[in-house]
């Protein structure tokens, strides 16, 4: 597809379902790969995985985002670690999902500290590095329901859609030093959680989408590994849906 090889890349929420679909696509284009998440042990045995798999001798950083302290050293420890971040993905994230008049505060400040105010803290540490390098690929998860709306998930629609706004003011800002910023928003993708759902919803959220499936999480790998590449030099603060139509952006 794209070749990554020699270039660095840090992948938050990486042993998630999109988020090992990501990790392993930039792997196998030739990333080396930072793997950050807070669950320790599924990170260390991701890890071995990739290593076993693709060699490149991948590493793994535990951060809790919702500790800001252990947020501004994430950065700090992938350089240590990696030498280098050539790329960066926000894919981390969390849902409180409740309908508004009955969402509890912390319901929608977790989500906001989460999806949004701990991206911002690491796109604005990555900034450093990247512009002495004068290169650098910024690529954040979204979704479809930034652009949308979903009921049910005011904090998650308004972080999300916080990313976009957020990612084409940074590409504004970084674009003369080499560095691009983009956004990759999935509709329903199939993972460990949709697969518990029962099939009469799976068979009503399939009539919603025009390709009439659910997508896999290597759709949004290969969308995150083709902005992650060289050749995606010219694009920069876009928003790229991938949702086999659900809902088709201008």
């Amino acid at each position: 597809m794209f070749d990554l090889s020699g270039m660095t890349a840090l992948v938050t929420g990486a042993s998630g379902g999109i988020g090992s679909s990501i990790a392993r696509s930039l792997a196998r284009q030739g990333a080396r790969l930072a793997l950050s998440g807070s669950n320790s042990a599924k990170l260390r045995a991701f890890r071995d995985e990739l290593n076993a798999e693709f060699g490149h001798d991948h590493v793994e950083i535990t951060c809790n985002l919702s500790d800001t302290t252990q947020v501004e050293e994430l950065i700090p420890a992938t350089l240590d670690t990696l030498g280098k971040i050539d790329i960066l993905v926000n894919n981390a994230g969390i849902t409180r999902d409740n309908l508004a008049m009955r969402m509890k505060d912390d319901e929608w400040s977790q989500v906001i500290a989460i999806n949004l105010e701990s991206t911002f803290r690491i796109m604005r540490a990555a900034a450093k590095p990247m512009m002495k390098a004068r290169f650098g690929r910024i690529i954040t998860i979204t979704s479809v329901v930034g652009a949308t709306g979903n009921p049910g998930q005011v904090n998650y629609a308004a972080a999300k859609a916080g990313l976009v706004g957020m990612t084409k003011s940074y590409a504004q800002e970084v674009a003369s030093r080499g560095i691009t910023a983009n956004c990759v928003a999935p509709g329903f993708i199939r993972t460990a959680m949709t697969e518990v759902l029962p099939d009469a919803q799976k068979e009503a959220l399939n009539a919603r989408i025009p390709m009439g499936r659910m997508g896999e999480g290597d759709d949004i790998g290969a969308a995150v590994a083709f902005l992650a590449s060289r050749e995606s030099a010219y694009i920069t603060g876009q928003t790229l849906h991938v949702n086999g139509g659900m809902a088709m952006m201008s």
